[in-house]
């Protein structure tokens, strides 16, 4: 699925509308009970956090003009790679089922002609974006991006002109975890960064703007449900849209981020397909995969996301830990061996420390903890001596 490279205002587009999404609006609305203070500080933390990750994969992918699950061959081996392409498959087919149906709730709330049918359209504009390409999609991104821009600033106007906060429940998660959530939505866009930034014309810069313009497009979406659950007293965005007389504007925004932020999900499947098997049609198997994740959003309602983002955290942290210290620190590059016993153990073990570190409530969260601890682990694994070749 190589097309021609992209510009550094085309990669900042991409990373715009990635951000702009209900998801993580209603993310968002899980920090209130910290107050608004406390709770843009665990934002822009964890964001700090997690879009520095995001940097360090992005650049991996940039330099090397290999997809994200190809960089994954770098560390893991030809074999070794395919267990981390076969998860993120999963768990792209898995946002795309999530958006799809978040999006079709919120449009089905202004406008209501029944969830399925607004899944259907939903899942249509998808692989009509899958179509036309992302080569192609400049000037229609540029247009969607404007419209998407300008409608969420008059979104904040509406609820931060509400005035004196609602009141909110004491009781919900501590800072830490907070920390974590935070964290864990550029965390989901790690096994796929790459998947863009290995075209762009000017790769340091395109990844720099790709994870800044992410930070701040994903920050203000956490930040505008925080405020809707605070100012409002309601965490159904599609429905203060409404009241504030945004009902055709509010499902433009609605439908629009939904399209243009899973569209990266089904396209990235379809890349990941590739790093399977050479037989795969990467843009077939994006197609597929809106197909299969509208399908799902029909059957299969999905209300809460926080465990699957933790899981895809405990996945994906511990992996491209060891990418970052393979590449970064130990300028080591194993895509020749068939699998790399070594790092896959590591990695088991990092999963294994993420999973435990849930249990502990830590004020940045668990993710940054799990890395640090995971490239140690690699870095002084790769002191120790090989007895035999790995295979």
């Amino acid at each position: 699925m190589e097309g021609k490279q992209t510009s550094v205002f085309e990669n900042g587009l991409i990373w715009f509308g990635a951000g702009v999404s209900i998801a993580e609006i209603l993310t968002g609305t899980y920090f209130a009970p910290l107050g608004f203070p406390k709770g843009l500080l665990a934002i822009l933390l964890g964001h700090v956090i997690g879009c520095g990750m995001l940097f360090a994969a992005g650049l991996i992918g940039a330099k090397t003009r290999k997809s994200a699950m190809e960089t994954a061959k770098m560390s893991f081996g030809q074999k070794g790679s395919l267990l981390f392409s076969i998860l993120n498959i999963l768990q792209l087919v898995g946002w795309t089922a999530i958006m799809i149906y978040d999006g079709a709730l919120a449009a089905d709330s202004i406008l209501s002609v029944g969830n399925g049918n607004w899944c259907l359209v939903i899942g249509v504009l998808i692989i009509l974006w899958i179509l036309i390409g992302i080569e192609n999609l400049g000037k229609v991104n540029t247009v969607s991006m404007t419209a998407l821009f300008i409608l969420t600033v008059i979104l904040c106007f509406v609820i931060f002109g509400e005035g004196s906060p609602a009141a909110i429940s004491a009781e919900g998660m501590t800072f830490g975890a907070a920390v974590e959530l935070s964290v864990a939505m550029p965390l989901s866009w790690l096994p796929l960064i790459s998947d863009y930034t290995r075209e762009a014309k000017e790769p340091v810069k395109a990844t720099a703007v790709s994870a800044v313009v992410y930070g701040l497009v994903s920050c203000w979406m956490y930040v505008i449900g925080m405020g809707a659950a605070i100012f409002t007293g309601k965490s159904d965005i599609a429905q203060i849209m409404v009241k504030a007389g945004l009902g055709t504007a509010g499902l433009l925004i609605i439908v629009f981020s939904t399209v243009t932020t899973t569209f990266l999900d089904a396209y990235s499947a379809g890349v990941s397909s590739e790093a399977v098997s050479t037989k795969c049609k990467g843009k077939w198997f994006a197609v597929a995969a809106a197909v299969v994740g509208t399908v799902a959003a029909i059957f299969f309602p999905i209300t809460d996301i926080t465990d699957f983002l933790y899981l895809i955290g405990s996945v994906f942290a511990p992996m491209i830990a060891i990418q970052i210290a393979d590449f970064f620190l130990l300028k080591k590059d194993m895509s020749h061996q068939a699998s790399n016993i070594r790092n896959l153990a590591i990695w088991f073990v990092g999963f294994i420390v993420y999973r435990g570190l849930m249990r502990v409530d830590i004020i940045v969260g668990n993710t940054l903890p799990d890395m640090i601890i995971t490239i140690l682990i690699c870095t002084s694994a790769a002191k120790i001596p090989r007895t035999r070749p790995l295979t």
